[in-house]
């Protein structure tokens, strides 16, 4: 009798700390956890698959939340009824443990059901406000912003001097950067000791 955790986000710019942190305050053992992160296109999620391959019946999977498990309704209730088909336990940190039986698993469907509407909704508010800003906005420019590539290292220097007395954000709009680039910049010349 095992317990293992999973993590899981979106996007590879996401981060799993936070999710990460809550399963070790739960008693999982660092390296009983796995995780997985991927796009909205990508549904190949191989931490996940060599935790399927490790669980044992007894053994006690942990995630923060339902949606953790699967991107959507139909994929989470096939992950649940897998898992408790090989009598393993599931234990959502916020909402207890999953049981099988009919009242759990109605419950367990709503609450994925809700968690997917959500997101739909998310989604629609999001595509109406660039919607909006397309059209309202002269300035509105979809994407990230132009990220330095290795064949433009050459403005390192000048970057990580602009920074030593603006703030990020003054240093990102004065090289048509992004933020995190500049942070990406200052840490390559701390790191060097520059």
């Amino acid at each position: 009798m095992m317990q293992y955790g999973y993590a899981r986000v979106s996007t590879l710019g996401q981060s799993l700390d936070n999710q990460i942190q809550d399963l070790r305050d739960n008693g999982v053992l660092k390296k009983n956890i796995y995780t997985d992160k991927y796009t909205g296109t990508s549904t190949d999620r191989v931490g996940f698959q060599k935790l399927l391959d490790t669980l044992k019946s007894d053994d006690t999977l942990v995630v923060t939340k339902l949606d953790r498990l699967a991107r959507n309704t139909r994929e989470a209730l096939n992950v649940l009824n897998e898992l408790q088909d090989k009598n393993i336990k599931i234990n959502i940190l916020n909402l207890g443990i999953i049981d099988n039986s009919s009242i759990g698993k109605f419950t367990t469907t709503v609450l994925l059901a809700v968690a997917e509407m959500e997101r739909d909704m998310i989604v629609n508010r999001t595509q109406e406000g660039k919607k909006y800003a397309k059209k309202h906005n002269p300035n509105y420019r979809e994407g990230r912003r132009t990220r330095l590539t290795g064949k433009n290292k050459d403005k390192y220097p000048a970057i990580y001097e602009y920074k030593q007395s603006h703030t990020a954000e003054e240093t990102a709009k004065a090289f048509g950067i992004s933020v995190r680039t500049v942070f990406y910049v200052n840490s390559i010349f701390k790191d060097s000791g520059k």
